[in-house]
């Protein structure tokens, strides 16, 4: 774990007593949970206890849950209950459950989970100090305060490699998409203060960050709550202008608020890559609005080729859901045909989960467990032979890419090129004559390619 550079007067505040204890944390899902665990690190770091990385060594473990969907909910529970063994074993002594699945089941956890030593909402992360403080005095803390408790700006202990960072700028959504429980979960939309944003992002930057990939749950709405527009073409253009940063990246940008500012922005500023992560869930427009959700293929196909036209040599990347209440085969042939025909560079699929308390749990036309794996399936098929070929275009070609570690068993460096985010994408693996270190930027020339990864060698 790493974390960005901080003032003076934050470093003085580590100068205190240690605490007698350590606490790892396994944090899941996406990158938005991730930035919490951060932030409740750097909280625990600075009252003085140790964070070690090896959780199952640590006196105290934080699993952070996911609560988004089913695969998720079940393992945070798989998680908690491994940790619960240890906890039999007399290797750790306390188990703390924050995070959505925490928010989002909190009778349920405390009441069917007593291996557990605490269970925090969101609000309640603002005193993840106090409850370890509590779990290792031997007592049980179960603590659901308002979620608004919980400032989304301080300190972070980086979870990411010391040369980038997650940013983000947003948390809560109001889309109010029928399958999800994010709203349920996290509530309405709460931009952060641009100033403190770009505050940030300095401090980041002054650590050795070169790569800053900006989150949401909608990136592309920051600050309508605040000035009742979007604000992210003007934070991006302020991001640009911060020292060291090399990589501007966009995560979850929905397809109804990509604007003209906003590709402008990401056509002008070289900082900023071009690619674009727009979640679309599906191309049918009974589909769609079924999901509370504007668009159909007429007009999304429009909007990528008007995205490709201005930023040409875009990579784009969306997420697809199959199996949504009423998808019909005629339904999911139009998605596969859509796929097909735009083309995605990248693209992930899930088959529909049915989540608890958002209208579609309760619409009618269930699809069978079976039919929804079986089409998703195929989607990823579909996918693989799009991204099979993409990639057999890059051989020849030259590529930045930024090094992240040596993979001993392949026997050559890997690093991500500007088409691939950190965890979702492929990696480009080279060959080198000449020394490299996490975090260079530097050109591969492609040689070759694997179904979802490049080859290549440092020129």
């Amino acid at each position: 774990m790493t974390e960005p550079g901080l003032p003076p007067e934050r470093k003085a505040d580590r100068r205190m007593e240690k605490r007698a204890g350590k606490v790892g944390m396994v944090s899941l899902g996406c990158p938005k949970n991730q930035m919490d665990a951060e932030l409740m690190l750097a909280r625990l770091r600075d009252a003085g206890y140790d964070i070690t990385a090896e959780s199952g060594l640590a006196d105290v473990v934080v699993v952070n849950t996911c609560g988004f969907i089913e695969d998720a909910k079940q393992e945070s529970i798989d998680q908690i209950l491994e940790f619960a063994q240890l906890k039999k074993e007399g290797r750790i002594r306390g188990i703390l459950v924050t995070g959505c699945l925490a928010q989002r089941y909190q009778d349920e956890l405390v009441r069917e989970l007593p291996e557990c030593d605490g269970v925090l909402g969101l609000g309640a992360n603002a005193d993840i100090v106090q409850a370890v403080d509590t779990v290792l005095s031997g007592n049980q803390v179960v603590s659901f305060p308002d979620r608004c408790r919980w400032v989304l700006d301080g300190p972070r202990l980086l979870t990411t490699p010391p040369f980038f960072a997650y940013l983000r700028v947003a948390d809560g959504c109001n889309n109010r998409c029928s399958y999800c429980a994010i709203p349920l979960i996290r509530g309405n939309l709460r931009s952060r203060e641009m100033d403190t944003l770009v505050r940030e992002a300095e401090e980041l930057a002054a650590g050795g960050v070169k790569e800053l990939i900006l989150v949401a749950q909608d990136t592309t709405v920051y600050g309508q709550d605040l000035k009742g527009r979007s604000l992210l073409p003007e934070l991006l253009e302020r991001l640009c202008s911060v020292d060291g940063l090399c990589w501007i990246r966009l995560l979850y940008c929905y397809p109804e608020h990509i604007t003209d500012d906003l590709l402008e922005v990401m056509r002008r500023q070289p900082k900023i890559l071009r690619y674009l992560d727009v979640p679309l869930q599906h191309c049918s427009g009974r589909i769609l609005r079924a999901m509370n959700r504007p668009g159909d293929r007429e007009s999304l196909t429009a909007l990528f080729g008007h995205i490709r036209q201005a930023l040409p040599g875009v990579v784009l990347r969306t997420t697809i859901l199959t199996g949504f209440p009423g998808e019909t085969e005629a339904d999911f042939n139009e998605l596969c045909a859509f796929i097909k025909e735009i083309r995605f560079e990248r693209l992930g699929c899930f088959a529909f989960s049915s989540e608890e308390g958002t209208p579609a749990a309760s619409m009618p036309g269930q699809i069978p467990e079976e039919v929804k794996r079986r089409r998703r399936d195929i989607v990823m098929q579909t996918q693989e032979r799009i991204a099979g070929e993409y990639n057999q275009a890059q051989v020849g070609k030259t590529r930045e890419v930024l090094v992240e570690s040596f993979d001993r068993y392949a026997g050559c460096w890997f690093g991500r090129s500007t088409a691939d985010a950190p965890d979702i994408d492929g990696k480009v693996f080279f060959t080198t004559k000449t020394p490299v270190s996490p975090g260079d930027r530097i050109r591969v020339r492609i040689t070759d390619c694997l179904d979802w990864d490049l080859l290549g060698e440092r020129i």
